[in-house]
């Protein structure tokens, strides 16, 4: 593996998340020592996301206005803008790691990420976070779609809903086998070591 190449990508490892609010992932208490190993080992290749609501639902447009609605509770305004930082394991690495901030699933909307990574030479992503059933998907179909090299870290991603975190594992290992590989992380740190 070119050791120059590849990023890790790991998606909204959160307060908001991590903590007791209604978007609650359990699971990420259990996936955070495999992040934080390739976090740790290779800093400067870490570009954390985090996703941000809006202050309000009415600053949103379309479908994401109902959204916020529904979860009204997870407005800036209401939830305070504290709760969208990284949990401190995490927030500690930056720098050098980054962070790239985003309003929906999918950290590619803007442009703004593949502009920098592809003007860094990146051709690979090792993906952590979560959630493997929402943010994780969009980032990984988005990542292909763009031509990427794409690496799942199994032991790293995690969801609030096992049967779809499951599913979606397992949708994104047969469908888009040529693409993207599923991988433990311990495996993938020993191959781009």
């Amino acid at each position: 593996m070119n050791d120059t190449n590849w990023i890790h990508l790991c998606i909204d490892m959160q307060r908001m998340f991590a903590e007791d609010t209604p978007w609650h992932v359990p699971w990420m208490r259990e996936v955070s020592p495999q992040i934080l190993e390739i976090a740790k080992y290779h800093p400067q290749r870490t570009v954390f996301t985090r996703f941000v609501p809006p202050k309000r639902a009415d600053d949103m447009r379309g479908m994401w206005r109902s959204y916020y609605e529904k979860w009204d509770t997870m407005t800036l305004d209401r939830l305070g803008p504290e709760m969208v930082d990284l949990v401190p394991s995490m927030k500690a690495l930056v720098p050098p790691a980054r962070i790239f901030d985003k309003m929906t699933y999918s950290p590619w909307t803007t442009g703004e990420l593949h502009r920098v990574l592809a003007g860094e030479g990146v051709e690979m992503l090792a993906i952590s976070g979560g959630e493997t059933d929402v943010c994780v998907l969009a980032a990984a179909i988005g990542a292909i779609d763009l031509g990427y090299r794409v690496i799942l870290l199994k032991d790293a991603v995690c969801s609030g809903a096992d049967e779809t975190h499951d599913a979606s594992l397992e949708l994104l290992g047969d469908r888009f086998s040529v693409q993207l590989e599923i991988a433990l992380t311990g495996d993938f740190l020993s191959r781009a070591c």
